[in-house]
């Protein structure tokens, strides 16, 4: 059984992976593209050994920052490691934010090698748009069509033709998870957590890993991490850049709704902060119902 839980940050995919990998005896798979890379801890919000409660994890930490570590890479990576632990018997709890990541892994997408994903969080949709006609594009999209930008600037930038057959599970054995709240109790959680972050260190965290701004693509576009950049130009204050974590960390949000809600199959679940072991409940309710 393979079970994938998808939400926006700051929802609680963490906790419920724990629960669940530890009530079915499963393993868990990390889908977030930036908690591949090792050093990017706080920023991520990546799982700590003590909040893993001994469940293996796998694919993260396990890049190292000066490499670009594409789609591809990660589809490749990931289907080895499922089709290893299905083999095993072993149950499959997938959890992360990056949906691309999921989608080619579970889907039959086809990718060449060297095929890059960017997410392009740095430019608005029109400066999109000007990337895509300098390549004398004859079809544009509309300048509103956020998802439909990224993915032509993406191939265009790759210089490739991706072939899918993009409704194709390849595991069909598959439970999609959702985990949802309403929208001002998430942009709350989300400020919240990001004060939190630079309570546990997160600046000293960046400033770390100052020097390899220079190499490391990973740094210069994820979310927690890019926003210092200015900050170390002297162009902005540190008030600034948590106010910009903060702004980018919601919009993503909004931008990971869209893209669950059009590309999977799922069910969604309200997180309950004030009990969320009721929460747990009702998902493996769910699941167990589903499977019968």
């Amino acid at each position: 059984m393979i079970i994938a839980i998808l939400g926006p940050t700051a929802v609680g995919k963490t906790a419920l992976s724990i629960a669940l990998a530890k009530h079915y005896k499963a393993e868990v798979i990390n889908f977030d593209a930036m908690q591949v890379y090792e050093k990017l801890n706080i920023g991520t919000a990546k799982v700590t050994t003590d909040e893993m409660e001994g469940v293996p994890h796998h694919l993260l930490s396990n890049v190292t920052l000066d490499k670009n570590y594409s789609v591809y890479d990660y589809q490749k990576d990931a289907r080895c490691l499922i089709d290893k632990l299905l083999k095993e018997n072993k149950n499959i709890v997938l959890v992360g934010g990056t949906g691309l990541y999921l989608k080619a892994l579970l889907f039959d997408y086809n990718f060449s090698e060297g095929t890059t994903n960017n997410l392009y969080n740095d430019l608005t949709n029109e400066e999109i748009l000007a990337r895509i006609k300098s390549y004398n594009v004859e079809e544009l999209p509309h300048v509103n069509n956020r998802k439909r930008l990224v993915r032509l600037l993406n191939k265009l930038e790759n210089n490739e033709t991706i072939t899918n057959n993009g409704n194709n599970l390849l595991y069909k054995d598959t439970i999609f998870i959702g985990l949802t709240t309403d929208r001002n109790t998430l942009y709350d959680k989300i400020n919240k957590r990001v004060d939190i972050m630079f309570n546990n260190g997160l600046l000293e965290e960046v400033e770390s890993l100052k020097d390899e701004f220079n190499t490391s693509k990973a740094l210069n576009t994820a979310i927690g991490y890019k926003e210092f950049i200015p900050y170390f130009n002297g162009e902005k204050t540190l008030d600034e850049v948590k106010d910009d974590i903060k702004k980018n960390s919601r919009h993503y949000a909004k931008r990971q709704y869209t893209f669950f809600n059009h590309q999977f199959n799922l069910t969604w679940f309200n997180t309950n902060y004030l009990d969320f072991n009721k929460t747990i409940d009702e998902v493996i309710n769910y699941i167990d119902e589903t499977n019968n």
